[in-house]
């Protein structure tokens, strides 16, 4: 089967084909005198050259004219340039929301869904009272809702603040950064004594402030990887505020894994975009990136503590008015998700507040994307991440898959350093993400040292007697394992009641309902016949349910490279 490249509009002939269907609608009427350059350049937030080009491409086409200096007007469309106007315009339909006229929509916007049971509040007592009158607004799925916020800086600010008053009933905030002077001017959460403190800690018990409903909890560390994919498998909406592409690939890696759709936003000065991605559906946010973007992101394995310290210095100037907009929009986004309203997945919409414009346009989603892997079955073990050995994992996995059953760790080990200049060896044993820049420097000589980095365990390493926590392995992670043909999937659903609990700032005679902590029913559950002892250190004995050995439902094929 021969595969045919996908066509691509080029920006100016995206603009083209805009003016176009202006001309073909009615909207610039025969002569009318086209907006002086500069305008059009403010409204489509193009550069004079793209727009020379698009308006040199209507022109060939017989659809404007140009009059040396008074500028450009609309032809008349008719047999000689019809054909021409439609080729043009055709690909603009695809992207419009409504019509090329100005005049907004008519008339009540209701989502169709069955009919709402009537009910009549307390607008005196019931906080969430007013809510009851929006057609397509539930109650219980918006009081039931698990939602995790990746940053809180001004973007999360305020998506948190709109979750509490939405009153969402469960917000995971997580967040490795403390509050700063210059924040204040832009975060409404922070206020001056909040200065050198968890910003995860401070808006969490300041969601809590807004609404005593809410149940908060939060996490002061880093997401690529502290947190466990079993915090991301029990969310309804991931919503990312974040600021850097490895945090966005990696929020986005997690949430395909375990199946769960987020929103992701971002602000600069007065410029913003919101998009949702949902797996399965459409582009990925790795869709989205560039081949040299790609390749910016895979310098950490050339260099990694240098790449990974460079993560942390960008600063992005914002003001809090685009943080509003953006975190307003990717709020109600969340919101729709979790009513069951349809969105757009695989789409971003740009917001221009330099001109006030806002439009959207669709990704083309790869078929080569590495995202796109979602994990099959899950099975549960009543083992966690503090006391479970590498050994222990191992003995399971290949209770199920065989002798030649390995696994595989999300991040890189440094096993050790080596010096360039005097040769020196260090053994280290750590993640990647706990060995800073200058420690990977040699003692003796200043150099920085070659790292050997391993994230496979085999059953030959001298380390397997290491805890998966000692090995960056976070509380309530999935973890896999394959044998060359086929994956299984670990949770060490130990850690849950530990893990997730949204339990913080609630007074102490307060108990959660038990629904809060309970996984999600369609997981592979462990039978409760026979048992295999596992020993491990002294304080690390752990007794595990057996665990079948039959196939799981999913299978993911290992293709080697060549």
């Amino acid at each position: 089967m021969k595969i045919q490249p996908i066509a691509r509009k080029t920006l100016a002939e995206t603009v083209a084909g805009k003016l176009a269907a202006s001309i073909l609608d009615g909207s610039l009427q025969p002569g009318a005198h086209l907006p002086p350059e500069r305008e059009l350049m403010g409204q489509f937030g193009i550069s004079r050259s793209t727009l020379r080009e698009a308006l040199k491409g209507l022109e060939e086409n017989n659809l404007i004219e140009s009059r040396p200096h008074v500028g450009w007007f609309a032809r008349a469309i008719d047999e000689s340039n019809m054909a021409q106007a439609k080729e043009m315009a055709g690909g603009a339909a695809d992207t419009a929301s409504r019509p090329a006229t100005n005049e907004p929509p008519t008339g009540p916007f209701r989502v169709p869904m069955a009919d709402k049971a009537i009910h009549i509040p307390n607008l005196k007592k019931d906080r969430l009272g007013t809510f009851e009158f929006i057609s397509w607004w539930e109650r219980e799925k918006v009081q039931n809702a698990r939602v995790m916020v990746i940053g809180a800086g001004a973007l999360g600010n305020e998506v948190i603040k709109n979750l509490s008053l939405m009153g969402i009933g469960n917000l995971f905030i997580v967040d490795f950064d403390k509050v700063e002077a210059a924040n204040l001017s832009r975060s409404i959460l922070f206020r001056e004594g909040d200065n050198n403190r968890s910003k995860a800690e401070i808006a969490a018990a300041r969601a809590k402030s807004i609404n005593p409903d809410v149940h908060v909890q939060y996490l002061n560390g880093d997401i690529t990887t502290q947190l466990g994919l079993g915090i991301f498998r029990r969310m309804d909406v991931v919503i990312g505020c974040l600021d850097n592409r490895e945090a966005r690939l990696a929020v986005n890696r997690f949430c395909y894994w375990v199946n769960k759709p987020w929103v992701d936003g971002a602000i600069q000065e007065l410029l913003g975009l919101v998009r949702v991605f949902v797996p399965g559906q459409g582009a990925c946010y790795e869709c989205t990136l560039t081949e040299q973007a790609l390749r910016d992101l895979s310098m950490r394995y050339s260099c990694p503590l240098l790449a990974r310290q460079n993560i942390l210095l960008g600063k992005v100037p914002t003001t809090p008015t685009i943080a509003s907009i953006i975190g307003a929009m990717q709020s109600q986004e969340a919101l729709k998700l979790i009513n069951g309203i349809p969105v757009e997945p695989g789409k971003v919409t740009h917001f221009n507040g330099m001109v006030n414009e806002m439009h959207t346009t669709a990704y083309s989603p790869r078929d080569d994307c590495e995202s796109h892997w979602t994990y099959g079955d899950i099975t549960e073990l009543p083992a966690r991440a503090e006391r479970t050995t590498l050994a222990d994992l191992l003995r399971i996995a290949r209770a199920d898959l065989g002798p030649d059953a390995m696994i595989e760790l999300d991040q890189e080990l440094i096993t050790s350093l080596e010096c360039p200049n005097c040769h020196t060896v260090e053994k280290i044993l750590r993640p990647l993400s706990e060995v800073t820049f200058e420690a990977g420097h040699c003692p003796t000589c200043g150099v920085l040292r070659e790292s050997t980095l391993t994230h496979i365990i085999t059953g030959e390493e001298d380390f397997l007697h290491r805890t998966l926590a000692s090995v960056g392995v976070p509380s309530l992670h999935i973890l896999r394992a394959h044998n060359g043909v086929q994956y299984r999937f670990y949770e060490l659903t130990g850690d849950l009641a530990e893990a997730l609990h949204f339990r913080h700032f609630e007074p102490k005679h307060v108990a959660l309902a038990p629904a809060t902590h309970e996984p999600q029913p369609a997981t592979k559950n462990i039978p409760t016949s026979g048992r295999v002892r596992i020993k491990g250190e002294a304080k690390s004995d752990l007794t595990i349910k057996h665990v079948s050995a039959e196939p799981v439902g999913s299978r993911v094929k290992v293709r080697k490279s060549s």
